[in-house]
């Protein structure tokens, strides 16, 4: 009943942004669909061919903040009126040459302006693999020689990250980084906590991403935390379940060996709900995000939290992706919890990308589009009864 509330979670919703969203979440519900159609959108963005009209008014309006920095802002103030905090995350996924890495790095930190201009700002994100090369992580990850021009490819992939954790610090904004492949996580990982270990001495700043589909995360995190006690750093954690399903299932097949994640939704569920339980146990060392539109999980957290007697004041937010979940991001903030939306925005063109895999991901997810159906037509029923 808690996330039921469906006039709350769409008031900001017009009977035909309903209609429109339920098309969209029909569609991509057909994972046949989203196949065919992801592959003719990948041919005809290949070949230059204006496709802004197929996404403008549908997917792009349905997960899409907006194009430009003022139409995200209006969002993002939007969402401030229900005491929900946003995230921005320039969703350019378009990177081929190094200058496209160095102009991913100029627009991650140009996000970070947003939060002089809206305190409701309090997070960036940023993909790995916007700031750097796969194969560079991925030789990184296996401890292999690099050459000099590798090395060189290191040293800069280095130096962005240090930027934005610096900009971070400076404008007192949170960062996330976030999850990779299971196959370049580990030079991620060694990324991410050294400068947990020099920017996370007092409070969190940096906050690495853990993905508990994968089976060796939960040791990963109790490492984690013994480290973080011998170095005396803070660790901010971004949980989330895992965005890439397919793509392990079908390189650890390719390759031959075992397959790093879990084989059901049921482990996956229970190795996050075991992660949570083993930071919010631990507050002193960690400060929680979780990225999740699960709402038993969530729901178990609230318990957690009541039971202990934890303020609602303490660094434990609840994130929910923009155009889903809004039933959980409106009924949480409604009870004053911190509530984050992920915000990606970016030129139409250069966001395709991110948001076929939105579409991907969503036909993995078991449940989670239908969820959003029956809240949508729930809300619509609602409303011509009224």
């Amino acid at each position: 009943m808690l996330f039921d509330n469906t006039k709350r979670a769409f008031h900001l919703k017009t009977d035909y942004d309903l209609k429109k969203a339920l098309i969209i979440f029909k569609l991509i519900s057909s994972k046949r669909l989203v196949s065919i159609g992801s592959r003719l959108v990948y041919f005809l963005y290949k070949i230059n061919m204006s496709i802004n009209f197929l996404f403008k008014d549908t997917v792009f309006k349905q997960f899409c903040a907006g194009t430009n920095k003022q139409e995200t802002l209006e969002i993002v103030d939007q969402l401030s009126k229900s005491k929900i905090y946003s995230y921005v995350h320039y969703a350019s996924e378009n990177i081929k040459t190094d200058e496209d890495l160095d102009l991913s790095l100029k627009k991650i930190l140009s996000s970070f302006a947003f939060s002089k201009l809206n305190k409701n700002i309090s997070f960036v994100v940023f993909k790995p693999t916007s700031l750097g090369f796969s194969d560079i992580y991925q030789k990184h990850s296996l401890n292999k020689s690099l050459n000099s021009t590798e090395k060189k490819s290191l040293n800069k992939i280095k130096f962005r990250f240090e930027a934005c954790c610096k900009k971070a610090k400076d404008l007192k904004v949170k960062l996330l980084i976030d999850a990779e492949e299971s196959w370049i996580q580990d030079s991620i990982d060694n990324l991410t906590e050294s400068l947990m270990e020099k920017y996370n001495k007092k409070n969190v700043i940096v906050y690495t991403t853990i993905q508990m589909y994968r089976k060796d995360r939960y040791d990963y995190l109790i490492n984690l935390h013994k480290k973080a006690l011998i170095k005396k750093f803070k660790i901010g954690v971004k949980l989330v379940r895992g965005a890439y399903i397919e793509k392990e299932f079908n390189r650890s097949r390719l390759l031959g060996y075992e397959n790093p994640i879990y084989s059901t939704k049921k482990e996956t569920d229970k190795s996050f709900n075991k992660a949570v339980n083993f930071i919010l146990n631990r507050l002193e060392v960690f400060s929680l995000f979780q990225a999740t539109h699960n709402e038993k999980s969530i729901y178990n957290v609230i318990k957690f939290m009541s039971k202990h007697n934890i303020s609602k004041k303490r660094e434990i937010y609840f994130s929910q992706l923009y155009g889903m979940g809004d039933n959980i991001t409106f009924n949480l903030s409604h009870l004053n919890y911190k509530v984050v939306k992920y915000l990606p925005y970016g030129p139409i063109k250069d966001v395709i990308p991110y948001l076929i895999r939105r579409a991907e991901e969503n036909t993995s997810v078991s449940g989670q589009t239908s969820r959003e159906m029956q809240l949508i037509k729930k809300e619509i029923k609602r409303r011509k009864l009224n």
